[in-house]
């Protein structure tokens, strides 16, 4: 298969979405803690809706990724802009590839934690959410990276769809 020229509107769309609900995610996670805490105390937390909006949230991030999962496997992605080091590229398709990997396993293991009640699996899920947040900042510097240093306009390709 050869690869696309740029990413489809689908794409585009399901990647600031996922951004957005991610963000969301950072920003409202104390209630979640804190109810999550209350239950290893052996207490029964009162309804919230922030906390059943973060694991409706968490649900809908994977239910997502899966989806553009499966569109970057049926109709690929553009390569790296030409003269791209192949360090670089190496770094970006790890990058992509861990980035992938915790916007699976992060709400899978707070779905398995906070439904399951398994302590280990919310540890694991606060350690991989801080994982998250590193190679989501890594994500956005190497595109800013690309945009001021480069000038190659790889940013571009997650704002315009292909044609």
């Amino acid at each position: 298969m050869s690869a696309p020229k740029g990413y489809s509107s689908a794409q585009i769309g399901l990647h600031w979405i996922i951004a957005v609900l991610i963000g969301l995610q950072f920003l409202f996670n104390e209630p979640i803690g804190e109810a999550f805490e209350q239950i290893e105390e052996g207490a029964v937390p009162a309804f919230s809706l922030l906390v059943w909006g973060h694991i409706a949230g968490g649900a809908v991030i994977l239910l997502l990724v899966l989806w553009r999962v499966s569109l970057r496997l049926r109709r690929g992605a553009p390569d790296s802009p030409s003269g791209t080091p192949p360090l670089l590229h190496l770094a970006a398709a790890a990058g992509h590839l861990a980035l992938y990997a915790l916007m699976v396993l992060v709400p899978v293991s707070g779905l398995v934690a906070w439904f399951g009640g398994l302590e280990p699996a919310a540890e694991g899920h606060e350690v991989m959410t801080t994982l998250l947040l590193i190679v989501v900042g890594l994500h956005v510097a190497a595109a800013l990276y690309h945009q001021v240093i480069r000038k190659d306009h790889l940013l571009l390709r997650m704002m315009r769809p292909e044609r």
